[in-house]
């Protein structure tokens, strides 16, 4: 009786979301999706999707073709296209579309790779010892006796905090070629305006080839592109490879990240976007110099602005706590886990709380200090002894003083203990002390650099000086909630999978998982009802082709061309993560109706607690693509190896 108890307590305990999971391809609910949808995910399924899915480099991708050809999302092929970009040719700016095979381009230190194989190795690893340096022994060992038996790359994944340890088996192709990607207008269309927004209008593609011993790979298991696409209401499926998730954060965590971590990220970020919005509208060569830290500060402030939203929700934390509890019950009655096993719990909300105080001036000194600022983080990297990590373009000196002012400013109220600044700022202003720090430094002659040391710089004595207070800080972190992060993520991964097992799936790992959901507009926060897909005529709509709703003349030229209803993106419900850009959509028959390259605004506290009500992925619609690469691009032999007919006339 008592054990039937538990187990009523576990199955209330269990999500209650329709479409979460980020699931491990040897642990997906087919019984489940059978039973809610009517379709059979079965092993040849999975399998298939699995062998045709590949690994990349911050992302995912799909083949297309039996000859190596690769679809991903532009985000993924950017570093490509800007490592082949030169003065004749800016591929970033304007794209890239290949004659034939022979003229497709290397993408230098990029591969793909496909898994081949996953094998549970927790016995292995877990007869290695207790310690962490046994266990990465015995992984060590494990990887490499798989790799000289096969031959492949081998990789054992830790699940589940290291209650399930699984090796992973992945032919990898290291010869990536470019074969087309859309100009950055076409692909992202509308900018940073529309990346916080549904509906959305872009192209967000790219194609890829594989070689082996310099000849296209074959590649029997690939995706059949789909001339029906999607409708609402539709079952698809995604795999890709989805970034770590906190979903195993506690009630008190979440307070903790929306009312102490979030916030103070948020007031710091946002005086230095508004700047550097002014400073960029200000003339072209200003935006040049400003577009690469304002696109990766405006990208921070919406990622952490959804999740304050969603954690501003009252209903997501409720649902967090309700959650927690019937957790906690669960393991109360379990006689392995017991009453002493709930603590756990306890202490991590006393640790927040008395690590709440510290935050901001951590973030100050420590995690994020003078964002924006290429000078002090190469300055910081001088003083730790790091390699200096930058882009070596031109440092802009305006552009710099601005984001160091700012950084003072913020330093002051810190007071001397924290940040000795009066023997730097000398008497002067903040604004004042930037100008002359970035007027005097000589960070910005890279053989200067080298020869720089702890002082003589004042950018680098900047750094230093606040240097004891950051280590301070950093130590302090780490004994009031750094250890207990982990440690108390450990156990409750553990107790879910005592209690759940193979009902529950594992946080994000950045390796391969395969999602499910349904294709489905909802209604947003101003509770406007968002449609499913987004069609062709919606982006001729935007703003008469000004600012950021710009298309190049290609695209004018084939506005009559364009069958206006035709879907260029859509939204499901698919759980996805951050490595899922580029991840393939797929129907009930298996073909590629779609690729993933974001996730809307209401999709960002997800990272914590999914939910289908308003959180979406957005994908570029296979119709949209073949649209566009028939009427806009005329890629004929694309279209010819993609499958895609081509209608008369129309090349």
């Amino acid at each position: 009786m008592r054990i039937a108890c538990l187990l009523l307590a576990c199955l209330t305990a269990l999500p209650a979301a329709a479409d979460e999971g980020l699931w491990p391809y040897n642990q997906f609910p087919t019984d489940a999706v059978k039973q809610k949808f009517g379709f059979d995910a079965g092993a040849a399924f999975l399998d298939h999707l699995r062998l045709a899915s590949v690994k990349m480099p911050g992302g995912s991708g799909a083949f297309v073709s039996a000859t190596g050809l690769l679809l991903t999302s532009r985000q993924i092929a950017g570093r490509c296209l800007t490592a082949l970009s030169s003065p004749q040719h800016n591929y970033f700016q304007d794209g890239f579309q290949a004659a034939g095979q022979p003229s497709e381009l290397p993408c230098p230190g990029m591969d793909a790779s496909v898994l081949l194989n996953i094998e549970d190795v927790t016995r292995q690893v877990k007869a290695g010892g207790q310690s962490l340096q046994q266990r990465n022994d015995a992984i060590a060992r494990v990887e490499k006796d798989c790799a000289a038996k096969t031959g492949d790359v081998c990789s054992v994944v830790r699940l589940f905090s290291g209650g399930r340890y699984d090796l992973y088996r992945y032919k990898r192709y290291d010869d990536v070629r470019l074969v087309f990607a859309p100009e950055y207008t076409a692909a992202f269309f509308g900018k940073e305006r529309d990346s916080i927004s549904y509906l959305r209008y872009g192209l967000n593609i790219a194609f890829l080839r594989v070689f082996e011993n310099g000849k296209p790979a074959a590649t029997p298991n690939y995706l059949k592109w789909s001339g029906e696409g999607v409708k609402e209401g539709d079952l698809v499926f995604s795999a890709g490879n989805p970034g770590p998730t906190g979903r195993l954060s506690t009630a008190a965590q979440l307070t903790f990240y929306r009312d102490a971590w979030l916030p103070a990220v948020l007031g710091r970020l946002q005086p230095r976007v508004q700047q550097l919005n002014t400073f960029a509208a200000a003339g072209a060569a200003n935006l040049q110099a400003a577009q690469s830290t304002l696109a990766a500060l405006l990208s921070e402030y919406k990622s952490d602005a959804g999740k304050l939203i969603g954690l501003r929700d009252d209903r997501l934390v409720t649902r967090k706590t309700n959650f927690e509890g019937r957790i906690k019950r669960a393991v109360q009655a379990d006689p392995k886990l017991g009453a002493d096993a709930v603590k756990v719990w306890t202490e991590v909300e006393n640790a927040y709380k008395k690590w709440t105080p510290f935050e901001k001036p951590y973030q100050i000194l420590e995690a994020a200090p003078a964002p924006g600022s290429r000078l002090f983080r190469m300055a910081r990297q001088i003083v730790r002894g790091e390699k200096i990590d930058d882009s070596g373009d031109p440092i802009n000196d305006a552009m710099e003083t601005m984001m160091l002012a700012l950084y003072l400013n913020e330093l002051v109220p810190l007071g001397e203990k924290d940040a000795p600044l009066k023997p730097i700022l000398a008497g002067a202003t903040p604004q004042q002390a930037a100008e002359k720090m970035v007027k005097a430094t000589q960070l910005k002659d890279p053989a200067a650099r080298a020869r720089l040391g702890k002082s003589g710089d004042p950018i680098v004595a900047l750094a230093a000086a606040l240097e004891p207070a950051a280590a301070r800080l950093r130590k302090q972190r780490d004994e009031i909630i750094g250890t207990l992060e982990v440690t108390a993520a450990e156990k409750i991964a553990q107790y879910r999978l005592l209690l759940f097992g193979a009902a529950d799936y594992p946080d994000g790992t950045s390796t391969p998982r395969v999602e499910f959901g349904t294709v489905k507009g909802y209604l947003d926060r101003a509770v406007v009802a968002q449609p499913y897909a987004a069609t062709f005529s919606g982006l001729y709509y935007r703003k008469d082709n000004e600012g950021p709703w710009q298309v190049s003349q290609q695209w004018i030229d084939a506005k009559t061309a364009l069958d206006p209803v035709t879907p260029l993106d859509f939204v499901s419900t698919i759980d996805i993560g951050g490595g899922d850009y580029g991840s393939p959509v797929v129907n009930r028959a298996g073909d590629l109706v779609g690729v993933t390259f974001d996730g809307n605004l209401e999709s960002l506290p997800v990272t914590y607690l999914y939910s289908d009500e308003q959180a979406r992925a957005v994908h570029v619609d296979a119709r949209g693509i073949s649209e566009a690469l028939q009427k806009v691009y005329k890629t004929s032999e694309l279209l010819k190896e993609l499958g895609v007919p081509s209608p008369r006339g129309t090349l």
